[in-house]
């Protein structure tokens, strides 16, 4: 049984006769977004009037074949929204783990009171330690040491202050709109072409297991780029590529994100009149507590295998929904059958 609703003065409510699914007319206005834009006007947001939405034409074929396309692009929506629940179960899973461990140290309270520590073998509990020290952060695990950003990566790059010509094809320049706090966000990409990818990777080429974050404008967003994804850094970005050996990136990643380095990134950002900004400079030299190197390993353990796994779901959602939006226009106009599109979807599944 639905619910009651009311909508506000912003919108318009489409209400479908026996000629036209729901499901379709979603599939339609989503087809023809940029149509129906044209007609927007106003400065300080756009709008689109009633006069225009309700003289809005589209081809309707029958309400039998409007369901099956229907359902042909919910099956690629539905296994897009699968992937990111489940990711986004992962993630958490990762976050939990690492939050236990290095931010609570709930491993090191469990054994200060006398306990066995939750939810982990024998050999792995022994290396934490029974007590705390003091340290510039605060109370941590005694026998952890702190260490620098600069100790802990390879290199801190800069991103071009910059931004090349769009290309239709080509690899992909990232830019802040591409970040999310835990990672990629890939639903609007820009490229650039080969002609200019050498002068864009003149200070690094990124490569999978580095971290891209943003320090200026939107601060403390953090990724790993997974393997295989070409890609350059645009303006306010910058990476960080940890040590390959010993292997360090996800143990970073996650301290990045975690509460106590975030709230050390805006106590130290420099306020500006227009937009706050981390010094690169100054980012090498910030703290990163530094655990035993078991402890880390036993993270990079777990913490790889899940984040391949979301990395494999995301790579697999972006070429769906590529799918899904080179298909929709070629369904509603009838340019693809239905059954060619059932094709190119096993295909590519």
């Amino acid at each position: 049984m639905g619910r009651e609703m009311a909508t506000s003065q912003d919108f318009v409510n489409w209400v479908c006769g026996p000629r036209l699914l729901p499901d379709y007319l979603k599939y339609i206005l989503l087809a023809e977004r940029d149509s129906l834009l044209r007609f927007a006007s106003g400065t300080t947001h756009q709008t689109i009037y009633y006069p225009e939405a309700k003289a809005f034409h589209a081809l309707l074929p029958p309400p039998r074949e409007q369901g099956q396309i229907a359902e042909i692009l919910r099956a690629l929506d539905d296994k897009i929204e699968l992937n990111r629940r489940l990711n986004e179960t992962l993630e958490e899973m990762a976050r939990a783990l690492f939050k236990s461990w290095f931010v609570d140290f709930d491993p090191v309270h469990a054994k200060a009171a006398g306990k066995k520590p939750f939810g982990m073998d024998e050999a792995t509990a022994d290396h934490f330690p029974t007590s705390f020290r003091g340290s510039e952060l605060g109370s941590i695990p005694n026998s952890w040491q702190l260490s620098s950003v600069r100790e802990q990566c390879e290199a801190v790059y800069d991103g071009p202050h910059a931004t090349p010509a769009r290309s239709p094809v080509g690899p992909l320049f990232l830019g802040i709109r591409n970040l999310k706090p835990l990672g990629l966000d890939l639903a609007e990409t820009r490229r650039l072409s080969e002609e200019d990818w050498p002068r864009w990777t003149k200070r690094v080429v990124p490569a999978g297991g580095d971290i891209v974050f943003s320090y200026e404008a939107t601060l403390g967003y953090f990724a790993i780029l997974p393997q295989g994804l070409r890609c350059c850094l645009g303006r306010r970005l910058a990476l960080v590529r940890p040590l390959r050996s010993p292997n360090n990136g996800h143990y970073l990643f996650h301290y990045f994100v975690s509460a106590p380095f975030q709230a050390y990134l805006k106590q130290h950002a420099s306020v500006g009149a227009t937009v706050d900004r981390i010094l690169i400079a100054d980012f090498p030299q910030y703290p990163v507590l530094q655990p035993k190197r078991q402890l880390v390993t036993a993270f990079e353990d777990r913490a790889s295998a899940w984040w391949a796994t979301i990395h494999s779901r995301s790579a697999e959602s972006y070429t769906l929904a590529t799918l899904r939006e080179a298909l929709l226009p070629k369904l509603l106009s009838g340019e693809l059958r239905i059954t060619d599109a059932e094709k190119l979807i096993g295909e590519a599944t």
